[in-house]
């Protein structure tokens, strides 16, 4: 029954989306050309509210649990699990005053309207994968300018969403680098719980009544670790620990 009702609510919702991300594309081209990177950043931070909104239409849910006061102005790396492309939207804006970015897959700059332009213009970084010798610099100089700008880095190293929730192993090389490179971040642990369900039929026709969750632990200060690769088993655990 559940999946049948899915269906209409679907279309509605691509509907939705569509016209939301058609609808921004150009006020983010707008912002950026005539008054720049600040303006833009509000736009796009108001277009994930509207996505959010869009996802309502599904029955979703959306729950942010931070107990913490993480400082502005700070470097911050921040670590999550990957469920789904929807983990994006809530952490950018629940985040919104940290400035988050992104390491993305290249094919995502181009052929989607206003996420395209917002990776290629708003500071994330596009890599190929499966190309290392590319993907590597490109990160080296993200976190250099993280660490310039005092935004935010995120990454999700295990490297491709879960299709279930359950969680896969954490790839460390570009936790290594984003260490390396940003050696005053703040490190921000945060699970991601339920954002599969949204896909759990596949692309078509979405999960519907989604109580999507998102729990930020205790912020570390990079510096006070030596240990690196105790450091990152220590977040994992702390992220994977929390997946429900």
């Amino acid at each position: 029954m559940q999946k049948i009702l899915a269906y209409p609510l679907t279309v509605i919702y691509f509907i939705l989306f569509g016209l939301t991300l058609l609808i921004f594309h150009p006020i983010q081209w707008f912002c950026n050309n005539v008054f720049g990177y600040k303006a833009l950043k509000i736009s796009v931070d108001w277009l994930q509210f509207f996505i959010m909104r869009c996802l309502n239409v599904l029955g979703t849910r959306f729950t942010y649990v931070n107990p913490y006061k993480i400082p502005e102005k700070t470097p911050l790396i921040i670590i999550a699990n990957h469920q789904s492309m929807y983990d994006i939207p809530p952490l950018i804006w629940y985040l919104r005053k940290h400035h988050v970015k992104f390491i993305s897959k290249k094919e995502l700059g181009k052929g989607i309207p206003s996420v395209s332009y917002n990776l290629r213009h708003g500071g994330s970084v596009l890599i190929e994968r499966k190309n290392p010798r590319q993907a590597l610099p490109a990160i080296m100089k993200f976190g250099e300018y993280i660490e310039t700008t005092k935004r935010a880095a995120a990454i999700f190293p295990e490297g491709t969403r879960s299709k279930n929730g359950k969680p896969r192993v954490f790839q460390t090389k570009g936790l290594e680098i984003l260490f390396k490179k940003i050696p005053s971040a703040l490190i921000v642990p945060v699970t991601i719980n339920n954002s599969w369900k949204l896909v759990k039929f596949g692309k078509f026709p979405m999960g519907i009544g989604a109580h999507l969750k998102i729990q930020v632990h205790k912020p570390l200060k990079l510096s006070d670790f030596e240990d690196k690769q105790a450091l990152i088993n220590t977040i994992e655990s702390t992220i994977k620990e929390a997946i429900h």
